[in-house]
């Protein structure tokens, strides 16, 4: 969607695509309520401030849009088809599947990391440095990682 588009869409046309960015309701309606954007930036600037006025339960549900990482999501849907694009260097083996079972022993959620542009390698070392967190460090973390996700989305 092109930004005259995104700036001239009703709501039921636009929303699936913000929802598509971050699935959260709130998140997509500041986005949309913020219209009309005049460039990319402010639509960008101001999906990225929404998202840091989210909640716990929002960035909850924000993160279970999200495969594993190192799995591909699967249909032909946008979001899965961005997923598939931004972890296209990371391949699943056997560390990346061992340190996806011990992150999600140790937090009860999928090791989420905005892979566009890493390695399998780097992932894996954030993986390793991010189980030493305490939870509530790794709950900003994560809420980190899920904004550089919809903001990434939202340029494109």
């Amino acid at each position: 969607m092109r930004l005259v588009e995104i700036n001239a869409a009703p709501a039921e046309e636009l929303d699936p695509a913000l929802l598509a960015c971050c699935d959260v309701p709130a998140w997509a309606a500041a986005v949309r309520e913020g219209r009309p954007y005049d460039d990319v930036h402010a639509l960008v600037s101001r999906g990225d401030e929404a998202f840091r006025r989210l909640g716990s339960v929002d960035v909850e549900r924000a993160l279970a849009a999200h495969p594993r990482i190192g799995e591909r999501a699967e249909g032909n849907r946008t979001e899965a088809a961005w997923s598939r694009q931004e972890q296209a260097g990371v391949a699943p083996d056997a560390l990346l599947v061992a340190g996806n079972d011990a992150y999600e022993e140790r937090f009860g959620r999928v090791f989420l990391i905005c892979a566009t542009g890493l390695s399998g390698e780097e992932i894996l070392d954030a993986l390793h440095r991010r189980l030493d967190n305490d939870e509530a460090t790794e709950a900003l973390v994560v809420a980190d990682e899920l904004r550089k996700i919809a903001v990434l989305r939202l340029r494109k």
